[in-house]
């Protein structure tokens, strides 16, 4: 078939290279986020699915507004047979889904209907999930609503991040979405309607949301760390000042802490949650780099009684 891949973050590359090196389809063209600014020098950068698609020699398409009229003259031009989608960032409209005869089939890194939106993953793992996965689906005008393809699993571990299982699913999905792309030329995949329960929301992670409560549990604690790491950043604060929480891990034989309260030894900081105590491992100062909590520690001498947040 010939495809019109959309995509824009670096999660989305490994879809654009697995259907590139599929042998089967041709990648026409390309649609991504126009350049954004970035670095202290805040010059124009092309998205990393725009560096991958010029590197590969393919035409690259950055629409302010997918509803533009000369992109959408372009995509009537290039005539895709399917558009595959991950991570695109912007709406589209239906005068551009009804272009190509195959529709816009979106990866989506959940097992629908569980965690329609924009942060799944962080949704996922913030939840306590231990399972979740990957999804292909027709995408239609309702949020992440279409039909599905298919699915690969994938286990949530105990200390992952959102970064760490994001990486697994892109590759994973990478290939559901190489494999979909198949069935959908042979006619051997038919998209089924999602079933009407269990549906959940994942809408965008807010900085408010990554504020950590200590009067939660340890777990909850240990999971919005967990949930937010790398974006947007689990958050405390720490003598009026923002601390952000890279990695903590619960300590359950550690239950004589109030709620924000710290406790340093030798090697180790510890804070009080509404259960047991988290060790908090790495943390990053307002204005400085990240480093471990035993040298943050050290270096603003916590006084006895001292808590994190207000």
């Amino acid at each position: 078939m010939k495809l019109v891949f959309a995509g824009t973050p670096e999660v989305a590359v490994p879809a654009l290279d697995a259907l590139i090196a599929s042998g089967r389809h041709e990648v026409a063209a390309v649609v991504t986020r126009p350049d954004a600014p970035a670095g202290r020098g805040r010059r124009l950068v092309a998205s990393p699915v725009a560096e991958r698609a010029e590197e590969a020699g393919i035409e690259v398409l950055k629409p302010v507004r997918p509803r533009d009229p000369e992109f959408l003259e372009r995509l009537k031009a290039i005539g895709p047979d399917c558009c595959p989608v991950v991570a695109y960032g912007a709406l589209l409209p239906k005068v551009a889904l009804d272009v190509p005869a195959q529709g816009w089939v979106n990866l989506h890194f959940s097992l629908l209907p569980a965690w329609r939106g924009a942060a799944p993953v962080q949704h996922s793992i913030m939840a306590g999930d231990e399972i979740t996965g990957a999804s292909t689906f027709l995408i239609e005008e309702g949020l992440d609503s279409g039909p599905v393809y298919g699915t690969v699993t994938e286990e949530i571990r105990a200390t992952d991040t959102s970064g760490d299982l994001l990486t697994r699913l892109a590759f994973a999905g990478a290939g559901l979405l190489a494999a979909t792309m198949d069935g959908i030329e042979d006619g051997t995949l038919k998209a089924v309607p999602q079933p009407g329960e269990g549906i959940t929301l994942a809408p965008k992670i807010t900085v408010e949301d990554a504020h950590v409560d200590w009067a939660t549990p340890a777990l909850r604690v240990d999971r919005v760390v967990r949930g937010c790491t790398p974006a947007p950043g689990a958050w405390s604060t720490f003598r009026a000042e923002r601390l952000k929480l890279i990695q903590v891990t619960p300590v359950p034989e550690r239950t004589d802490l109030a709620p924000g309260q710290l406790a340093v030894g030798k090697n180790s900081v510890h804070v009080g949650t509404g259960s047991y105590a988290v060790e908090l491992l790495w943390v990053q100062p307002q204005g400085k780099k990240p480093m471990r909590a035993a040298d943050w520690a050290r270096g603003v001498r916590i006084a006895e009684g001292e808590r994190l947040g207000s």
